[in-house]
């Protein structure tokens, strides 16, 4: 009886624990506090004010070319916004690159949430909107940030949306890792992807990992299933989650996903800019077979 009464409340301090600890898992703010490069010349410094006072800070690198739209990126939830700037910018010369630090994520003020992520979005997507008045607007979400870019496409009028490294829902995640736990019950944020994107007909394209070990392959393809337009699925070979973006592969999928979604010189395939582009049958069979 002491045993079991031992075990229970073993496992009682072990959820608590994971309850307590699970803001500090999913937001690992330190890991994104520095910068490692420099942003380009030109680059400008961004600050909006939230609703509730908050004040996010982000960078916009204007195109340094006749620019083909506006790129917002969401970076990983260890990604400093800065240096995914700096990343973007370099491989996309032709379009505006703009990436705010989440709530909570310095400089940016507050505390980081999904709820707080989702509202910042939509103020990121209107006030740089009404700023540039750009031809065309993408969202481009990295592992945590391709659940913000799927809520905002659901929300907004995108031309396309890129997701890197993408998930189902963070939830789904969860149960998986920590399959002894009553995680439906414990988590805070679900970022539940799928329900965001599984009415969307934005054009979509997603580039995945090999080696995947954050996000379990089975999570990646349950987000691919729902979607209704993609227009490139394509998985980096002998890539890691994190070590993805060190590919060359990586660079001419991420210029492949742009040239579908925003066109080549300004025009969208099949020339003719009011016209959105078709969804790949090559990546829909693809889907098909990951069912």
């Amino acid at each position: 009886m002491n045993i079991l009464i031992g075990g229970a409340a073993l496992y009682g301090a072990v959820v608590t624990g994971l309850y307590l600890a699970q803001d500090t898992m999913l937001f690992p703010r330190h890991a994104a506090s520095i910068a490692t490069y420099p942003l380009p010349a030109g680059a400008e410094r961004l600050t909006l004010q939230t609703p509730d006072g908050a004040q996010l800070t982000g960078h916009l690198v204007r195109a340094r070319q006749p620019s083909r739209g506006l790129l917002l990126g969401f970076p990983g939830n260890a990604w400093n916004a800065q240096d995914m700037t700096v990343f973007l910018a370099h491989r996309l010369p032709d379009l505006d690159i703009a990436v705010f630090h989440y709530r909570g994520y310095a400089p940016s003020e507050g505390e980081p949430g999904e709820e707080a992520f989702y509202a910042d979005a939509a103020l990121i997507h209107d006030a740089l909107v009404r700023r540039l008045e750009p031809a065309r607007v993408v969202a481009a979400g990295f592992s945590l940030g391709s659940s913000v870019a799927s809520w905002l496409a659901g929300r907004r009028a995108l031309a396309g949306l890129l997701l890197v490294t993408p998930f189902d829902s963070i939830e789904a995640i969860a149960r998986t890792r920590y399959f002894w736990a009553p995680v439906g019950r414990l988590i805070k944020n679900r970022f539940r992807s799928s329900l965001h994107l599984k009415d969307s007909d934005v054009p979509t394209a997603v580039i995945l990992a090999s080696r995947d070990r954050i996000v379990p392959p089975e999570r990646s393809q349950a987000l691919l299933r729902v979607l209704r337009c993609p227009v490139l699925v394509e998985t980096v070979p002998h890539s890691t989650h994190n070590g993805i973006y060190d590919h060359e592969e990586f660079d001419h999928l991420l210029e492949r996903s742009m040239e579908l979604l925003v066109g080549v010189g300004g025009q969208r395939p099949g020339g003719d800019a009011a016209l959105l582009p078709v969804c790949d049958p090559e990546a829909a069979a693809a889907l098909e077979e990951a069912d």
